[in-house]
């Protein structure tokens, strides 16, 4: 078995307009489909949420808010799952809730 992250990118959009009854509902979808990836003994780890806001640093000591300015997708988290190969991997992948916000996933091999 190989290790593979899964990164999810989402359009980036304001969450405060989403009520609690829809973001309790988003949420569960994310539970069940990371439990559907456990339960089959694949998740090795699940990164945490990432906020919205930040800072990136560029060469030369530049800082600047957020990559959010220049992108039209944020990363939103990550999860390392087991897989025999990319072509399950991808196929673990699929289901994310990411690809229901037209986002999407991307497979990388992990080295170890």
């Amino acid at each position: 078995m190989q290790e593979f992250m899964l990164i999810f990118r989402q359009p980036s959009y304001d969450y405060s307009n989403i009520s609690p009854k829809e973001m309790q509902a988003l949420a569960q979808k994310w539970q069940d489909w990371v439990g559907g990836i456990a339960a089959q003994g694949k998740l090795v780890a699940t990164g945490t949420r990432l906020a919205t806001e930040g800072k990136v640093l560029r060469k030369g000591g530049v800082v600047t808010d957020g990559p959010f300015v220049e992108i039209r997708e944020r990363l939103g988290s990550f999860a390392t799952i087991k897989a025999e190969n990319i072509d399950e991997a991808i196929t673990l992948a699929h289901g994310c809730p990411a690809l229901d916000a037209d986002g999407s996933v991307e497979v990388r091999p992990v080295y170890k």
